[in-house]
């Protein structure tokens, strides 16, 4: 039976960190506030575009497998902050790695658009449409922050990684998966200002406003992810004691913690990289890949669970049985350019371009929609 091995990793992160003490010199609050509630530290903020960071991390993942750009059948973007619509992102990484026979395209579905394009290449690569794909997870979330909301501003944060899947025989590769989605429940994770729906109100990229519910994203998220778990260690038919290390999406480490409970896995056996880089939606599961791996905790032959959720609400778990070899082929020399601000710069010039910008566009962001979050009532299933 043909699978989709995983066979190259790379990833990039922007290189300027924003810590809790930097937040606090304009929220209110502090490193013990942020990191209790969240296990967060720090975070990345980028200086480039997210095509940018997913160059750096795609050249490395294919010299990693010890691929060409020309040999790439498919590329896929995996993020809910791509640079543009129309054209997408996706074909601009094709031009700028020099992979001409590539397919490419975009994939959101939020934090968990990476998993989600393992689960669409995976699928070609079985029906033989492709071979040989790029899937990659990258954010650059800080543009379009409200840095003045201290429910979000504290969470996230930017970066990429990418992996190479290629056809393989046996049983390594992508063994069990499976998707899902609480649509009920879309208007409690929410960023207004930001898509045609805002178009005739002349809100531009930046000026925005987050609806973000904490209480019923945690009981959602810890759900969906237990319960795709469990479904997916079923259809494989092992247990929880079969599984090496959890990869989970990284958005808070008590949602983390009671997943690993909910499946029956020790935090022994988790990889956690929130409290230094904060959820970096799409981002977050191959990093913490690529740093798992680079770190030695990804041992030949390991399975490896990777359970995440994002808006929308969206939600799966991926069993992958990794290959038997865990370091690169070859290497890139690919780098970002030099970066010259650091991140409170950055994100306080963010910050005040939205200020501006509404001082000259009063009632800018305005109520849209009819729904509130406080209307949206919880499921069953959750």
């Amino acid at each position: 039976m043909t699978n989709a091995a995983i066979t190259g990793w790379g990833k990039c992160m922007p290189p300027a960190v924003l810590s809790n003490a930097d937040l606090a010199t304009f929220l209110d609050t502090d490193d013990a506030w942020i990191t209790q509630r969240t296990g967060i530290r720090e975070r990345r903020i980028t200086h480039v575009l997210g095509s940018e960071l997913a160059h750096v991390a795609a050249s490395k993942a294919l010299a990693c497998a010890g691929l060409a750009a020309k040999d790439l059948d498919l590329i896929v973007y995996g993020s809910c902050s791509s640079e543009e619509a129309v054209p997408n992102t996706a074909s601009g990484l094709q031009f700028r790695l020099g992979a001409w026979n590539a397919a490419a395209m975009d994939l959101n579905t939020a934090c968990t658009s990476f998993l989600y394009g393992i689960s669409s290449a995976a699928g070609m690569i079985r029906s033989g449409t492709v071979r040989n794909a790029l899937v990659i997870g990258v954010e650059t979330i800080s543009p379009f922050m409200d840095w003045d909301n201290r429910n979000v501003a504290v969470l996230f944060g930017d970066g990429c990684a990418a992996v190479v899947l290629q056809a393989a025989d046996g049983d390594e590769g992508l063994l069990a998966d499976k998707l899902g989605c609480y649509g009920d429940a879309r208007a409690i994770l929410r960023v207004r200002g930001h898509g045609t729906t805002y178009a005739n109100r002349d809100v531009s990229f930046g000026d925005t406003q987050w609806d973000f519910d904490g209480q019923e994203i945690f009981k959602r998220a810890v759900g969906g992810m237990s319960e795709s778990s469990a479904h997916v260690l079923a259809k494989a038919g092992v247990g929880p004691d079969a599984i090496d290390l959890v990869v989970p999406h990284q958005a808070n480490l008590r949602i983390i913690e009671f997943v690993a409970k909910r499946v029956g896995i020790p935090m022994e056996r988790v990889f956690v990289t929130v409290h230094k880089y904060g959820n970096m939606s799409a981002a977050t599961v191959p990093v913490a890949l690529v740093d798992a791996i680079e770190e030695g905790r990804v041992k030949p032959g390991a399975l490896i669970l990777t359970p995440a959720f994002g808006a929308g609400l969206t939600w799966c778990s991926h069993l992958i049985r990794f290959g038997e070899r865990v370091t690169p082929i070859d290497t890139s020399d690919a780098v970002l350019p030099a970066c010259d601000r650091s991140a409170l710069d950055m994100v306080n010039a963010l910050r005040a371009r939205k200020v501006n910008r509404a001082r000259s566009l009063p009632g800018l962001l305005g109520p849209v929609f009819p729904e509130s979050v406080a209307a949206v009532a919880p499921t069953a299933a959750a």
